[in-house]
């Protein structure tokens, strides 16, 4: 059974994803903040999907930039974490929908996701101007900053939902990296000597 969730967990987190759709889509009378989970739902189905199979290579370029090699097992084995914090984002504020602090959550988590992969071509040193699930990254980022300005403009979050949504993020986010870096052998403190060494080297070979 573990061996088939390592396998086939980007088709797990896509099957339940969309099960919840379908759920929320007979529910109906959804609250506003739960019409923005939906949609945000979808597009981190699509973004899944965008980064790790078509085109995919995201994990690739992650890999690079540690300098670490990523079996196969592992880069499939990698989407439970990811699949668990996805989940965790989409169910809180769907379900505690009168509490902003969560809707905070998970829209940090789309601009976020937007802003990442534009600065990944950069920090990858790309040639093309794309990343690996840029294009349904920077749709989530429109989501999430649609569904900040509707809190602001409707009142419905204090400024401590604010903080509090984005230090949850922050603790969430930290959960799934620790446990990704975990994955491949690396210490999750060790992540930024690591990559700060890749891109120094990097640096060094363009001026040569």
């Amino acid at each position: 059974m573990g061996k088939f969730i390592k396998r086939y967990a980007l088709e797990i987190y896509t099957v339940l994803a969309m099960m919840f759709m379908v759920v929320t889509a007979l529910m109906g009378n959804l609250s506003t903040i739960q019409r923005f989970v939906v949609v945000l739902n979808f597009l981190f189905i699509l973004h899944e999907w965008e980064e790790g199979v078509y085109p995919g290579g995201f994990v690739d370029l992650i890999s690079s930039l540690i300098d670490k090699g990523v079996s196969a097992e592992t880069k499939k084995s990698s989407r439970i974490p990811t699949g668990v914090l996805l989940i965790t984002l989409t169910l809180l504020p769907f379900i505690f929908d009168k509490t902003p602090l969560f809707a905070v959550s998970i829209a940090v988590f789309a601009c976020m996701e937007g802003f990442v992969h534009i600065m990944g071509i950069k920090i990858f040193g790309l040639k093309k101007k794309y990343t690996p699930g840029m294009v349904t990254a920077e749709l989530e980022a429109v989501v999430g900053i649609a569904l900040i300005v509707y809190l602001a403009v409707n009142h419905l979050a204090c400024w401590y939902d604010y903080v509090g949504g984005f230090f949850l993020f922050i603790a969430l986010f930290a959960c799934m990296q620790k446990t990704l870096t975990m994955m491949v052998g690396i210490r999750y403190r060790d992540m930024p000597k690591l990559i700060r060494k890749q891109l120094q080297q990097r640096r060094r070979e363009k001026a040569v």
